[in-house]
């Protein structure tokens, strides 16, 4: 991943992709595309990861194939498996060089510093459900070939830890194409990802990039960006008339005093493509006769980024009571208080003192919502808020570390905060996610490098580095102990066992693995002294 000069076609198509792109439209998601195919692929689990078929690219026209199915599909004969087969093929040019194998004498580091060139990607051309976007960018690894929209940003820590700022400077670049084009950032260039997006993390990526090329004239240039963002977060807040006769539509919820919140949503009511036969038998269990809530619920758990967990349960133990369209995530709104902060600033660079002072007065409301709302005196803790009973959740969770995070809480919040995650969350191989275990990946034992690194980075704004520290080491011990036994970086790991391997959720443990990689480079290369 050396910057190189760039044949002159490789600019070319970039540049195509910047102009035309934005006036191609973008292909409907397989499901809709292809209809009783569709269904049929996954009822049938021809694959038995669901997200194996939405990712194939067709051979020919999508109505021609459709047509085909439909003449032959009564034939006694008829193998489904062998139709799609010889009807779909597999987009990845990066297997032709699957001949990566670690070297023995390798550490970690070395060998996160090796991954990056191996999760690196082009996609200029539409392909099937993938998106083209303008330059290269870096995917988490395993079943996961897109560039994924929070998964980025701490990817992005690794890839500044090594020096590839053109790569990260690619990838915020794809991210302001994809505003321009879609309106917001989806969960991954996927047209099944357009309905939703993800955790907010762009406006953290443009101060990344800002380190290096000027912080300044970076936060200038992407502004645009961050203010459409900005308003896709908050579409249909105007549309709110109090608290009671309509409390919530799309991604914005209004809350007692007044104040405008935000919740995690999707634009769909129908089950997510890359896990339909999976949504579906949920929503069979489930006692909610609303099967398009239940859709809709678990299609906004995902926009979360914590697919799945208790968070999002009435029942801790039980998907079935999903009802995260119902909850204020106090995540969520500390990165867009962040958002709002960083737009105030931007404006105040540009000497729009007005607009400075709106959006930043914007934060300030926030950051008092969620200090009024998120805060639970009984937990001594901040909670996501069910606004629908008007009360914390039931369940602790580390997305409460994010006011430390984004420098929301108090004082007195942060020194709480930091006792409840020694005593309850800290275990010897890190920070565990929540103190439920339910076999949901984003529950206990199960500890993710995102959440890690946002303690620890919350802990230092506050002052307490000695327990930052300590969280720091046990998750680089448990990084690199994986390492020494399985020769890889994985996804998620089990802070609790001994094994440190992590389980549960949908699909089985991926290497790779992107964030884990971006993590452990930026805290690895802080002990590291420059010479």
């Amino acid at each position: 991943m050396a910057k190189q000069n760039k044949p002159v076609s490789h600019k070319v198509k970039t540049a195509l992709v910047k102009t035309t792109g934005q006036l191609l439209f973008v292909a409907k998601s397989p499901d809709e595309q292809l209809g009783d195919l569709f269904s049929q692929v996954q009822a049938r689990r021809v694959y038995d990861d669901g997200k194996t078929f939405v990712d194939l690219v067709p051979k020919k026209r999508v109505r021609q194939i459709v047509k085909e199915y439909n003449l032959v599909k009564q034939d006694p004969n008829f193998d489904l498996g062998d139709f799609v087969s010889r009807h779909f093929y597999e987009f990845a040019p990066h297997k032709e060089n699957e001949g990566f194998i670690m070297s023995p004498a390798q550490n970690p580091r070395e060998h996160v510093r090796q991954l990056w060139m191996q999760l690196e990607r082009r996609n200029r051309k539409d392909r099937g459900s993938l998106v083209a976007v303008p330059h290269e960018y870096v995917v988490p690894g395993g079943r996961f070939s897109e560039q994924f929209y929070w998964d980025s940003y701490f990817i992005m820590l690794g890839l500044a830890a090594d020096g590839y700022w053109h790569m990260i400077d690619g990838m915020v670049r794809n991210y302001a194409y994809m505003i321009r084009k879609f309106g917001f950032i989806p969960t991954a260039n996927r047209t099944y990802f357009l309905s939703r997006s993800q955790p907010p993390f762009f406006s953290h990526m443009v101060k990344l990039l800002g380190t290096h090329r000027g912080s300044k004239r970076t936060m200038v240039e992407y502004l645009p960006a961050m203010l459409s963002e900005y308003r896709f977060w908050m579409r249909g807040s105007r549309t709110l008339t109090d608290s009671v006769s309509m409390p919530a539509r799309d991604r914005v919820v209004r809350m007692p005093n007044g104040a405008i919140l935000n919740r995690y949503y999707d634009n769909k009511t129908t089950p997510r493509p890359e896990s339909q036969l999976e949504d579906i038998e949920t929503a069979e269990r489930a006692r909610n006769a609303n099967k398009q809530k239940i859709f809709l619920d678990l299609r906004a758990a995902a926009e979360s980024g914590w697919d799945f967990s208790s968070r999002w349960f009435k029942n801790a133990q039980s998907i079935e009571s999903i009802y995260t369209t119902d909850i204020v995530p106090v995540d969520l709104n500390c990165l867009l208080y962040e958002l709002e902060k960083t737009i105030g600033d931007t404006y105040a660079i540009m000497k729009q003192s007005m607009l400075a002072k709106k959006f930043h007065k914007f934060a300030e409301r926030r950051a008092e919502a969620i200090r009024t709302y998120c805060w639970d005196e009984n937990e001594r803790f901040f909670m996501d808020y069910d606004f629908r009973e008007g009360r914390s959740t039931a369940h602790v969770t580390l997305a409460g570390v994010f006011p430390l995070y984004s420098g929301v809480a108090s004082s007195e919040q942060a020194r709480l905060v930091a006792e409840r995650l020694e005593r309850d969350f800290l275990k010897p191989g890190g920070l565990v996610m929540t103190l439920i275990d339910n076999g949901q990946q984003w529950d206990a034992p199960n500890g993710w490098a995102p959440l890690q690194w946002v303690a620890i980075v919350g802990l230092r704004n506050y002052g307490y580095h000695e327990l930052a520290e300590e969280i720091k080491q046990r998750w680089i011990k448990t990084t690199e102990y994986v390492f020494s036994t399985r020769h890889k970086m994985i996804e998620k790991y089990d802070v609790v066992d001994e094994s440190r391997v992590g389980g549960g959720g949908e699909y089985p443990l991926q290497d790779g693995f992107g964030w884990t990689n971006g993590v452990y480079a930026a805290l690895k290369d802080e002990d590291t002294p420059i010479s």
